[in-house]
């Protein structure tokens, strides 16, 4: 039996029921048609029959609707020959495009190494540049130090630049991220470097969840980003700075360097009082030298990250190399994090991720997968993203540690008690311990238990000079070259002089290298700039490092 279909009949209550509904909205609408002022469009009555020329008028009409109708016919018939010439050419480029994707997948493979490989160098050698400027500009340079491994943040080749450099440049360390160290470490860091170059105790502002600040609600419509939260040690470096400028007398600028993630755009960010300058957890944020204004009489500028020198070990590379951990290669990766398993106490680790005990690096990236539920397809353990993740929260804000100060103190080669001494006096040091003092008092810091103790592998050797990038390219960087990578947002307050670059000449360059607690280094510095010369050859054996025993107990 055929199934019938719905019937369309209504009973009469539903049926006047809508055509009451109608009426009330055609009304409603006549209402407020009449409110507004529009009257209904009037019909066209047309030519009335006792006016004279009646038919001529007609004909006229007539003519003027045919020829509208003629120019939207021509109208029609240009749009659609576009049309048709456009999917042309559209089917024409896919089918080239085709043809290259299939004759030259490997050709044009190569040429897209090379022509990645040329970019890498020229993003380092243009680092390079823009920092060499940011150290002849400024008048005071702060070197940015992260307070968990001061001494793998200090470069050598930078202080010595700026101390043999001449005139009255001074030179100031901030020991950033002191919320993150215990405070008998941080007081023994403070002593330390004071012997050395005046060091205030910083504590950036920043948005991001940790125990020294208020939590945020839930509702994001409320926390302003454009505006910083509290910080610790900015009225401290900006009563130095006044200062200064006082005994100057003029306007003085502030140049901020260190090495990637060290904290360098919020130290900025901290001092203006407002987000300044992009800051963000990926490495080499910053690509050129910005200007921020804090006072009529001071400027500062933040400058790109020093560039680390591939002599150095692989746990200064892994930690300080300016390197994407999302477009690096895997081996290149897991190398890094066996260097940083292999400087640490193995109980500490275990009991910081909350994972068993394990017997090599490989075991503890797929524990640490396991539990943090980072799988691949068919339950495997996805190592390469999981040990990336863990290399952002090494040089990140996310992992407490903190590593010892050398025992005896000993000036490095490029110092001297006079120097020392010249970059000390415009400064009120008796004000700087004070400060600092309160500084530490006022934080919450972690207690020594919940912080892993962490091996320094000394001063990390960065690459100043320009023409030096050229010959060398770091290992790291080699491993990019077959993957794409993502442009950075654009910063503000970017101020560049590129008619100073090519007036700059070529400066002579001398290698200078010495060990005694720093790693194999490569000295580079200009004979202009230095009146005394230095050649000292020690090399230090970092193989003790590497080869750490983890069943050595800590207490």
């Amino acid at each position: 039996a055929e199934l019938k279909k719905a019937s369309k009949r209504l009973t009469c209550h539903k049926r006047y029921k809508i055509q009451k509904k109608i009426r009330e909205h055609h009304r409603k609408v006549r209402k407020e048609a009449k409110k507004r002022g529009c009257k209904k469009t009037k019909k066209d009555p047309g030519v009335p029959s006792a006016a004279p020329f009646k038919e001529e008028l007609l004909r006229e009409a007539e003519q003027r609707k045919q020829r509208l109708e003629e120019l939207k016919q021509k109208q029609k018939l240009n749009r659609q020959k576009e049309h048709e010439k456009k999917r042309k050419l559209e089917a024409k480029k896919n089918a080239a495009k085709i043809k290259e994707k299939e004759e030259g997948k490997e050709s044009s493979g190569k040429s897209k190494a090379k022509t990645k490989k040329l970019l890498d160098k020229n993003s380092m050698k243009s680092f390079c540049r823009e920092l060499k400027k940011v150290i002849e500009a400024s008048d005071v340079v702060l070197e940015v130090l992260d307070a968990r491994d001061p001494m793998g943040c200090r470069c050598p080749q930078l202080e010595q630049a700026v101390t043999c450099s001449g005139g009255d440049k001074k030179l100031l360390l901030v020991l950033n991220k002191i919320d993150l160290v215990p405070k008998e470490n941080l007081e023994k860091w403070l002593n330390y470097l004071k012997k050395e170059f005046p060091t205030i105790a910083f504590k950036s502002a920043t948005l991001m969840k940790d125990k020294t600040m208020q939590q945020f609600t839930k509702r994001r419509a409320r926390v302003d980003l454009s505006r910083t939260t509290e910080c610790f040690g900015s009225k401290c470096l900006l009563k130095l700075l006044q200062d200064h400028v006082r005994t100057e007398n003029r306007v003085i600028h502030v140049g901020v360097v260190g090495f990637p993630n060290v904290g360098k755009s919020s130290v900025i960010n901290s001092l203006k009082g407002v987000r300044a300058c992009n800051v963000g957890l990926t490495r080499g944020v910053t690509k050129s030298m910005q200007t921020v204004h804090i006072d009529k009489q001071t400027k500062i500028l933040d400058s790109p990250s020093i560039i680390a020198d591939p002599s150095n070990n692989t746990l200064a590379l892994a930690l300080r190399e300016i390197i994407n951990t999302e477009e690096s290669g895997s081996a290149d990766v897991l190398e890094g994090v066996d260097a940083i398993l292999n400087h640490c106490s193995k109980q500490q680790v275990m009991m910081q991720y909350s994972i068993p005990d394990f017997s090599n690096t490989e075991e503890f990236l797929t524990l640490l997968a396991q539990k943090r539920g980072m799988l691949k397809k068919g339950g495997l353990p996805d190592t390469e993203n999981i040990a990336k993740m863990l290399l952002s929260d090494w040089t990140g804000a996310k992992i407490s540690y903190h590593s010892q100060p050398p025992g005896s103190h000993q000036l490095p080669p490029y110092l001297t008690e006079d120097k020392v001494a010249k970059m000390q006096e415009c400064f009120n040091l008796k004000y700087l311990e004070e400060e600092n003092n309160n500084t530490v008092q006022a934080l919450k810091c972690p207690s020594p238990a919940s912080s892993i103790i962490f091996q320094s592998a000394g001063m990390t050797n960065g690459t100043i000079e320009e023409n030096k990038v050229i010959e060398e390219v770091s290992d790291w960087k080699n491993l990019e070259i077959s993957q794409e990578g993502e442009e950075d947002k654009e910063e503000d307050f970017t101020e560049s002089d590129d008619d100073q670059d090519d007036m700059e000449e070529e400066k002579n360059v001398k290698e200078v290298t010495h060990g005694v607690g720093f790693t194999n280094t490569c000295f580079l510095f200009s004979e202009n700039k230095c009146s005394g010369s230095l050649s000292l050859n020690l090399d230090q054996n970092t193989g003790d490092d590497d080869a750490y025993d983890f069943n050595t107990d800590y207490v």
